[in-house]
Parts: structure tokens; C-alpha cells; sequence
């Protein structure tokens, strides 16, 4: 039994317009382009489900309703599948959300940045932490998902945490960057992060990903920054001014990452999750075969 309050909220961010996936994304959300058979978003959610998260809060905007539409009933399309003789199918859409678990949204009016984002999630979260998740980075783990491996870790030490992976030093310019510490445990602990530094000042190579716990502090912190890289409203900004009072992890998550915000990623992570479904995998493989050096 851990002492520190359990984690049961989880925000996602998904009011962004996706335009690297233009004109895919013109009318369909970037969180709803699917992976094999389920949606980038779906894979969030399941994952969160996983870690003991029963609130799901989405931080959307007006235009991409599809996202709310997925997680919604469908009693016509529940029935039809009924009614053919197709229980399995039928079961994969109503197990979208799991019995026990709820999810709400809120409106993003403006895209200020990711720190908005989360800021806007603030009277669903109220004071107890919370998880963040970012779809675009799904993470395929070898047994517990990322997200459930970082609460274990603050239930073990009630410290927040982001996930972390090493990233190209010429690539540091794409992430938040952390500086780290062990503690006597062999615990990274945050020393200081910096949003897209070049890499000839970058403070290590240790990128952020997109997994988050944080404590509910960090709304009163997200109100008082100002615009910082991008002329956007940064959640590293306000996490770099939380360090001062409470010490959050690095957490180098066991697994594999897809950054399915780029066409290069979302197509490898389409063929990684494709060769892990029995049906698909002899054919996909033959077809590599036969397509090489072309």
C-alpha cells in the first residue's frame, strides 16, 4: 500500500491542427489516423486505462468532434453488429472505454502550446496529480506500458516524473532536454530541463517524450509563465520553475518509441504493429521481401 494519493486523471492534449499530415488532416484529427485497426488516440487510452487511470479528459477544440464521436455509444452500429451475427466486433467497440472509467473534455479556444493545453484541464484535475499524455508518441513496451512503469515509480517515491529517452545530439532542438542526477537508489532526478535548445548548448541528450505525472501545483505555475519558445505557453517552463519545490524523475521507459507526429514514424510504427498481428504478419513479410531494392 503506497502512502501517496494514486493516480486516477489523465489529460491528452489533441487540439492540434496535425498539419505534417495535410491533407489527411484537413478533416480528420491526427489522433484518429489509425495504426493497424485502432486509432493513435485509442493506443493513449488503453495505455492510461492500464496504469489505473479512471478519468479521461480530452483537451479538443471545436472542429475535431470525430475524437469525442470515437469514445461516444453508437447504438445503431452496436445493434447492426448484433443483428449480423458479429459479437466480436461488437465487443471491440463498446470495450473503447472500459466499464468504470469516465471521460469528459474541455475546449481549447486558442492553440497557445502544450502548457495551455494542460492549464485548460484545470477544473477537471483539481489539486491531485495527474498524468499527461501525448498520442503522437505511442510506445509499445515489452510488459507494463510506459505510463503504468512511472506509476509505479511515484507510488513508490511520490515523485512526478517525464519519460525520457536519448535522442541525437543534432536533434536536440526538437525536444524539451534534461539535465539529471542519481540519488542513492540509481534514480534520475532533474536537475534542470531546457524546451528545443541547439544542441551546442543543450544540457544533455536526454530528450522528453510524451508521458507525464505532475503534481496539480503545476496549474498555479502554468498561469504565471509567460510565452517562451514559439511564442507559445510551454509546460517545460512551468515544470522548470516546479523543480525549485518538489524534485520530479527522468524516467528512461522500457519500450519502444513510434513519434507517429511524423509521416517517417507513423508509417514504421504502422509496420511494427502489423508484424505483432498473427493474420497479418507471413503476408506483410513476403510482401517486404518482394518489394526490397525497388
Amino acid at each position: 500500500m503506497s502512502d501517496y494519493p494514486p493516480i486516477r486523471k489523465a489529460v491528452f492534449p489533441v487540439a492540434g491542427l496535425g498539419t505534417r499530415f495535410l491533407p489527411a488532416t484537413k478533416s480528420i484529427p491526427k489522433e484518429m489516423l489509425p495504426i493497424v485497426d485502432k486509432p493513435l488516440i485509442q493506443y493513449a487510452v488503453e495505455e492510461a486505462v492500464e496504469a489505473g487511470v479512471d478519468t479521461i479528459i480530452f483537451v479538443t477544440n471545436e472542429k475535431k468532434r470525430a475524437i469525442l464521436e470515437h469514445f461516444d455509444l453508437d447504438e445503431d452500429l452496436e445493434s447492426h453488429l448484433l443483428e449480423q451475427g458479429k459479437p466480436e466486433l461488437h465487443q471491440r467497440i463498446t470495450d473503447i472505454i472500459p466499464a468504470g472509467v469516465s471521460w469528459h473534455y474541455v475546449i481549447q479556444e486558442q492553440a497557445l502550446g502544450l502548457g495551455h493545453a494542460v492549464w485548460c484541464a484545470r477544473d477537471l484535475v483539481g489539486e491531485e496529480p495527474f498524468a499527461v499524455l501525448l498520442a503522437d508518441d505511442l510506445i509499445r513496451s515489452p510488459k507494463d506500458g510506459c505510463l503504468k512503469q512511472m506509476v509505479d515509480e511515484y507510488l513508490a517515491t511520490g515523485a512526478g516524473s517525464m519519460a525520457v529517452e536519448k535522442v541525437p545530439a543534432a536533434m536536440t532542438d526538437r525536444y524539451g532536454i534534461v539535465s539529471v542526477k542519481k540519488d542513492a537508489t540509481g534514480r534520475d532526478y532533474i536537475q534542470a530541463i531546457v524546451e528545443k535548445p541547439a544542441p551546442d548548448v543543450a544540457p544533455s541528450n536526454l530528450g522528453v517524450v510524451g508521458r507525464y505525472i505532475l503534481p496539480g501545483e503545476i496549474f498555479a505555475l502554468l498561469e504565471s509563465v509567460r510565452a517562451g519558445a514559439g511564442g507559445e505557453i510551454q509546460l517545460t517552463d512551468a515544470i522548470a520553475a516546479q523543480l525549485k519545490s518538489r524534485p520530479l524523475l527522468a524516467h528512461a521507459f522500457e519500450g519502444v518509441r513510434h513519434d507517429c507526429g511524423s509521416r517517417q514514424g507513423f508509417i514504421q510504427a504502422t509496420v511494427d504493429y502489423a508484424l505483432e498481428h498473427e493474420e497479418l504478419r507471413q503476408e506483410l513479410l513476403a510482401y517486404i521481401e518482394t518489394v526490397k531494392g525497388r
